[in-house]
């Protein structure tokens, strides 16, 4: 199944803009945050201009026309990720804030007594790897020293794999949560949650996954992932910054305590005591980012109607391109898998004698844009042996000559700075 970028790019409008003195823009940083087409700008647009209003509280038409629409995005993105129910869907701010309500959750839990499986104890063990963004690490060392947990942690081979070679010494009686990422934003790498979830259930541990670069590029079923939990966030799959997305069963969202107390997430108040409101909204303090939500309903559409099989068969494409060419260029290494098998089309790379951020300057003057530095996943830049990296990333509006523009580029920045 192919997909027509030509007519893809057309409701991108940034697209058509040049930069740095008239060079047509190539965007490889969509790891780091995708464009948004025209569907998703006029949505919100159209929102504000004949529907703003706060939700759930007015009893005015404006209200119940902002409601619906609120509440229609929770359809949407619960049936684009296979939720059983909308109920199961939280809106937060992005997916770093969906992590630290899970975490603040646990913690909340753990100093009131509650419920055993979200309750820890000194000593118990909360899993993660070497790979995770930090947004998957620091929300975890962070309830590790409120507790008494104790964080471990899967390596990485030499490939840019999760290393499962201790799998089940590592996931044992004393571990209560695994945290991973589904895809690298680093390496690519797609990681095995549901082989991972079934040993962790096994032992009664529970497992939340970060599908920030996974959803918007394989699409996911929540059911057939495993997992307990899954974040993911709006800016990276074509939608507007400021909303992202936790998953979470039902009933784990019933026993959790809030992460956050005011408005709406209420069910009654007196002065020294409060009811809470069933999920979702036991979760959703205060005025949510309500145009936000609307947007991602329409990123959902557009992702819907491309189709993200479609999508992943052109990132792949774009992929194997991409490391044939960089692959090619002496002085490259290519971090993480050097093969398309099980592997998203973020590609991180170094070029020996040459810091990344003079590479991706190199870049930039040529009109390409990637990203340079740790990435997020300080950790694993130094697992790996290398300060930091260039990072290009693919989407379903790039093409196969924005992949030679890098090359091109790359080359360029070894011949300027003589090490070619």
């Amino acid at each position: 199944m192919s997909i027509d970028v030509a007519r893809i790019r057309k409701d991108f409008p940034i697209l058509d803009r040049t930069v740095r003195g008239g060079r047509p823009l190539a965007y490889l940083d969509s790891a780091n945050t995708s464009q948004k087409p025209r569907q998703v700008i006029d949505t919100m647009t159209e929102f504000y201009e004949r529907h703003n209003a706060n939700i759930h509280r007015a009893t005015h038409e404006l209200g119940e026309e902002a409601t619906e629409a609120y509440e229609g995005a929770r359809i949407k993105v619960g049936r684009f990720i296979g939720a059983a129910d909308e109920a199961e869907v939280v809106f937060t701010k992005n997916v770093s804030e969906a992590i630290n309500l899970v975490a603040y959750s646990i913690g909340n839990a753990t100093a009131a007594g509650g419920p055993a499986r979200l309750a820890l104890r000194p000593g118990d063990e909360i899993v993660i790897s070497e790979m995770e963004h930090h947004s998957n690490i620091i929300p975890w060392q962070l309830l590790c020293q409120r507790t008494g947990a104790r964080l471990r942690w899967f390596g990485v081979t030499d490939d840019g794999r999760l290393d499962l070679s201790g799998l089940d010494e590592l996931i044992g009686e004393r571990t209560r949560l695994v945290a991973l990422a589904h895809q690298s934003n680093v390496l690519g790498s797609v990681n095995p949650i549901r082989l991972i979830a079934d040993r962790a259930h096994a032992v009664g541990a529970l497992v939340l996954a970060d599908a920030a670069q996974s959803v918007p590029h394989l699409g996911i079923d929540v059911a057939a992932l495993g997992a307990d939990f899954v974040g993911f966030t709006g800016h990276k799959m074509c939608g507007p910054t400021g909303i992202g997305v936790l998953w979470a069963r039902r009933e784990l969202l019933e026993e959790m305590p809030p992460f956050l107390g005011g408005g709406e997430m209420i069910e009654s108040v007196w002065i020294d005591r409060a009811t809470f409101a069933p999920p979702p909204h036991k979760f959703e303090a205060g005025t949510m980012p309500i145009a936000e939500a609307v947007g991602l309903a329409a990123a959902v559409d557009y992702l819907s109607e491309v189709g993200m099989t479609a999508i992943h068969a052109h990132e792949r494409a774009l992929l194997r391109r991409t490391l044939d060419v960089l692959g090619e260029i002496d002085g490259v290494r290519i971090l993480g898998p050097t093969d398309v098998s099980g592997r998203g089309s973020a590609v991180s790379f170094t070029v020996a004698g040459l810091h990344p951020h003079d590479v991706s300057q190199v870049l930039d003057d040529r009109g390409v844009a990637v990203r340079a530095g740790h990435h997020c996943a300080w950790p694993l830049h130094r697992a790996l042996g290398v300060q930091a990296s260039t990072r290009a990333s693919f989407y379903l509006y790039n093409t196969p000559d924005e992949v030679d523009a890098l090359a091109d580029g790359v080359k360029a920045a070894q011949k300027f700075f003589e090490v070619s």
